[in-house]
């Protein structure tokens, strides 16, 4: 058997590095009597290129991958049709599901393409990484350093997951693959480490800085992805050779979980090479051929592995996205463009033309003017910024200066578009219906399947009918999957929440819910049943009356009839020992809203309704001696508490609705003058807006809050609630003239010692109305009394309205209407 690998890459022998002038690694190559290691970089189009070809020319007898050792029954499914990258080997703990680590592979990862040429050609598979049960554990401190890393692993882990963060950094330049949580800090050659003595380099970072680059990307691409396929394995050797020389110089590199790692894989290189004697070749990070080549012990090794800690775990795979591959998703082995890399693996040839297709069919899509000749001008530019940097072909930099200058005219707002579809990409993998899973995972796919909700890494709109079977079964699902805390769905703002027949939500599937659907596995095992256990535990923890009311808004949304009854029992215990009325304030909203949903789903609510109506009551009892004497802080809360209660008491079924009550307290808080003036202002307001006054009911009221005697706060604060962006006061101001009027001399009234405390709180007031409205309450100001043209002002009002209709100057306007409308002026 030849060597695989005979010549060392560009850029990678020379490199100034020490030690890069002898082998530092024997066994970099595929030479006969020793196995055939492969370092790699993960995620790596040219990793994943030569690996094939030096698997077709070595034809091993098995081949082992750096990964979770018990993923080893699960690598048969990788064969099956309906598996398609990317996906990842998820692991969980069984005890504690929200502990667990992803081992993301892409179609274009060095393993993928290794997995899938051993089952393709009949070859052993197996994976010799430290077992995850191991890697999950991370009860040792001194164990577990993958809160802070410069170089980021390659596992992504879930929510709790600890353990072996290999030393992939944001150049990913090694390899390797750990369990962590993805947090790694992007950039940078090095750090020190968790113990502050030891240095953790970025290999990749390293080499690049040797070869006189500064962009540790840039060298990678030039030196391995846009390399000819003149000899793809050359770069094997050299960049063992160069591991070598960095792992003398710097050891472990700041990971000493790394030597634990690598005593397991070399044990399990030891058992292959006793199976198949030196038919074996090994797919690793480039970081650990060189511990992979080391001569030691066998005891030795296992001293390193005595007393780890050890959970149990299951494993199973499920889809990744291309979106999560990238870097700037806080993946800590991410790369910088998934859909780039993507393309040049996929690409037969002319990766640049074929690329420059793609950009142009994508923003024709878009409604952008891309003609072929725009095409041909941008491979062009790519060529040549390519040949003037002295890089052997395009890169990415080349091509997106390429694709802005021509495709995009110089702007960066298509660019953008590119980007993120192109660069990054939104692909979505998919795994056999046949994988293991949960019992919850799988009734969630059933549901998906007959809902024909199919999860999309895109995030998109989803707008539902109610008053359909296929939509309101939809909105359940999504509503009980919230309950449990799997996002994947989020109600749409200011479409939903409206007790309506529709309801809108944005979805977009995430890697992540698969570890909350497995941690929500411990409620129940179909998604009915266990969001309704899950309610039923947090009607007997939960202990505010806000927070249970929105539980049973939860339960009614999400058709949970058998949770009812329990939370519903809780809510009038709550109910009836909470005295706070800004407690029962912030809970009717949420049961008003219940009503209406349960209404608009055919939920019976009678018992939800006879709890509303007791809250109505007790708020309308303490409200008005609650409202005395607040501060300001406490009166601008308070006014919100007092919008939301009259929101919520105009959706509340008529038995339960006291209208009556509620107008007699507003009455009382406008009338109060120990209650606060933003809190009178807005009582005021608001029987305006119900007609239960009228104007000339509220202009003397108005009239009193602004009295000279009146201090200026409060005055200020009685103008804000009155008259605050919120309540859309500043329309009220321009088409009511005597209360613009008041406003207006109380205004110039204010002593020039005061105005100063009141300008910031009228400032915030005004400020918040529409441009278009400050312009107009300026002009009717600055006209005067008797502006020309405008008429006579109406009594005691400010200028700008005539008192009567001018029907000359509205006549005006009639042939322009006449155009718009397409009708005939009346004979």
């Amino acid at each position: 058997m030849t060597s695989a690998a005979t010549a060392p890459a560009p850029g990678l022998s020379g490199t100034g590095l020490p030690g890069t002038g002898r082998s530092a690694v024997p066994a970099g190559g595929g030479r006969r009597g020793r196995p055939l290691l492969l370092g790699v970089r993960h995620h790596g189009p040219g990793s994943a290129r030569a690996v094939r070809a030096a698997l077709e020319a070595e034809k091993p007898a098995v081949v082992l991958v750096e990964g979770p050792a018990e993923a080893d029954a699960l690598v048969a499914l990788a064969a099956d049709e309906s598996m398609r990258p990317p996906v990842a080997l998820l692991a969980h703990a069984v005890d504690d599901p929200g502990r667990a680590a992803f081992w993301p592979m892409a179609e274009f990862s060095p393993e993928w393409v290794a997995i899938r040429w051993a089952l393709d050609r009949g070859a052993a598979v197996r994976f010799v990484d430290l077992p995850a049960a191991h890697t999950l554990a991370a009860a040792d401190p001194t164990w577990d350093d993958s809160e802070e890393f410069d170089r980021g692993g390659d596992v992504e882990g879930g929510r709790e997951a600890q353990g072996s963060g290999d030393v992939e950094s944001s150049g990913d330049g090694e390899g390797g693959r750990g369990g962590d949580r993805g947090r790694g800090r992007e950039g940078g050659g090095g750090g020190w480490g968790a113990d502050g003595l030891s240095l953790r380099i970025d290999p990749l970072a390293e080499l690049a800085r040797a070869a006189g680059y500064e962009d540790a990307e840039q060298w990678w691409e030039d030196v391995v992805e846009l390399r000819g396929d003149d000899d793809p394995t050359a770069p094997f050797e050299a960049l063992a050779e160069a591991m070598g020389a960095l792992r003398e110089a710097y050891g472990h590199g700041g990971h000493p979980r790394d030597l634990v790692r690598e005593a397991y894989m070399r044990l399990q290189l030891r058992a292959a090479r006793k199976e198949f004697g030196d038919e074996v070749a090994v797919v690793c990070g480039a970081w650990h051929v060189p511990a992979l080549a080391r001569k030691t012990t066998v005891a030795a090794d296992r001293a390193l592995l005595r007393g780890l800690p050890k959970v149990k775990t299951e494993l199973t795979w499920v889809p990744w996205t291309h979106r999560r591959l990238a870097r700037r998703s806080g993946y800590g082995a991410g790369i910088e463009a998934p859909g780039w890399y993507g393309h040049l693996f996929t690409a037969p040839d002319r990766p640049v033309e074929r690329w420059m297709a793609k950009v142009a069919g994508l923003l024709r899509a878009e409604d952008h003017h891309v003609s072929t000749a725009h095409v041909i001008e941008a491979v062009r530019l790519a060529e040549t910024l390519a040949a003037l940097r002295g890089r052997p072909l395009p890169g990415l930099d080349e091509t997106t200066d390429a694709v802005r200058a021509v495709l995009c005219e110089g702007s960066d707002v298509p660019l953008g578009l590119v980007r993120d579809r192109l660069v990054v990409g939104d692909v979505l993998g998919e795994v056999p219906a046949g994988a293991p899973a949960v019992p919850l995972q799988r009734d969630l796919s059933r549901l998906q399947r007959s809902l024909r909700l199919k999860p999309e890494a895109q995030q998109r709109e989803l707008d539902l009918d109610l008053r359909k079977d296929m939509d309101g079964a939809r909105s359940r699902l999504l509503h009980r999957l919230r309950l449990l805390g799997v996002d994947w769905g989020t109600p749409a703002q200011g479409r939903s929440g409206t007790g309506t027949f529709r309801e809108t939500w944005r979805l977009g599937w995430e890697p992540e819910l698969h570890v909350q659907v497995a941690e929500a596995g411990v409620w129940g095992t179909t998604v009915e049943a266990a969001a309704t256990a899950k309610a039923g535990s947090k009607a007997a923890t939960t202990t505010a009356l806000a927070d249970i009311t929105a539980l049973a808004e939860q339960c009614l949304l999400a058709g949970l009839t058998d949770a009812l009854p329990v939370v519903m029992r809780a809510l009038a215990d709550r109910a009836a020992l909470d005295t706070d009325v800004t407690h029962l304030a912030q809970a009717l909203p949420a049961l008003a809203r219940s009503l209406r949903y349960g209404d608009v789903r055919g939920t019976g609510t009678a018992a939800l309704a006879e709890v509303a109506a007791g809250l109505a009551e007790r708020i309308c009892v303490g409200l008005p001696p609650a409202c005395a004497g607040l501060d300001a802080d406490a009166a601008t809360a308070m006014r919100d508490r007092i919008d939301e209660v009259h929101r919520a008491l105009a959706l509340l079924p008529d038995p339960a609705r006291p209208a009556d009550r509620w107008t007699g307290v507003l009455h009382r808080l406008a009338g109060h003058d120990r209650v606060p003036g933003v809190l009178r202002g807005r009582a005021i307001r608001l029987l305006l807006d119900e007609g239960r006054i009228d104007e000339a009911e509220a202009a003397p009221l108005m009239s009193r809050a602004l009295s000279a005697g009146a201090p200026p706060q409060d005055a200020a604060g009685w103008i804000e609630g009155f008259a605050g962006a919120a309540s859309g006061g500043g329309l009220l101001l321009v088409h009511d003239e005597r209360l613009l009027g008041l406003v207006d001399a109380w205004l110039t009234s204010v002593p020039a010692a005061a105005f100063t405390d009141v300008l910031p709180l009228l400032r915030r007031t005004f400020s918040g109305y529409e441009p278009g409205v400050r312009r107009t309450l300026g002009e009717l100001v600055a006209r005067g009394p008797r502006a020309e043209g405008a008429g006579r002002a109406a009594p005691g009002g400010v200028p700008g309205f005539a008192s009567a209709l001018d029907r000359e100057r509205a006549d005006g306007v009639l042939p322009v209407l006449h155009l718009i409308l397409g009708t005939e002026p009346a004979a």
